[in-house]
């Protein structure tokens, strides 16, 4: 895949986590409204994330990226209204370099190589309010092998 052609889906309504999804699996077409309701009817999050994992103990060569849910703030122009939402960033590399595929910026942003990319997901979930997915295939979650040898339970080395 190109440098001209990475996938980046801008945010259209409330619609992140589907944006984040598509951007991350670099395909318009990856999921729809309907399909992610389902899957929200369906998850238990809290069984899957672990948001105060240091993101070192990640094997990323077993991942296919990340995606981050954060805070943020609902505004009308420049007003800030009292009310909490919750965001939807996906975080994959492309080309030899991770890039922040967020639907409300312009284009992807580069974040660097894979230390760099660490010390900026340390650096969102030094925050308590922040969470992070880890996005794998079902084998690689079944056998945690997205996990570093050292972090797994199974003992698998």
């Amino acid at each position: 895949m190109g440098a001209s052609t990475v996938y980046h889906e801008k945010q259209i309504k409330e619609l992140c986590a589907l944006h984040a999804l598509n951007n991350l699996f670099q395909d318009k077409e990856c999921y729809n409204k309907i399909q992610l309701d389902e899957i929200c009817r369906s998850l238990a999050p809290n069984e899957y994330i672990n948001p105060h994992r240091d993101p070192c103990c990640i094997d990323t060569s077993k991942i296919v990226g990340f995606i981050l849910n954060v805070p943020s703030n609902y505004k009308i122009g420049f007003v800030r209204l009292p009310i909490q939402r919750r965001h939807w960033i996906s975080v994959r590399k492309i080309n030899g370099q991770y890039l922040n595929l967020d639907s409300k910026l312009d284009a992807p942003q580069a974040i660097g190589d894979e230390n760099q990319t660490m010390e900026y997901l340390r650096s969102q979930l030094h925050s308590n309010d922040k969470e992070l997915f880890i996005v794998c295939t079902k084998g690689v979650e079944k056998d945690q092998t997205w996990l570093l040898p050292e972090y797994r339970q199974d003992g698998v080395r």
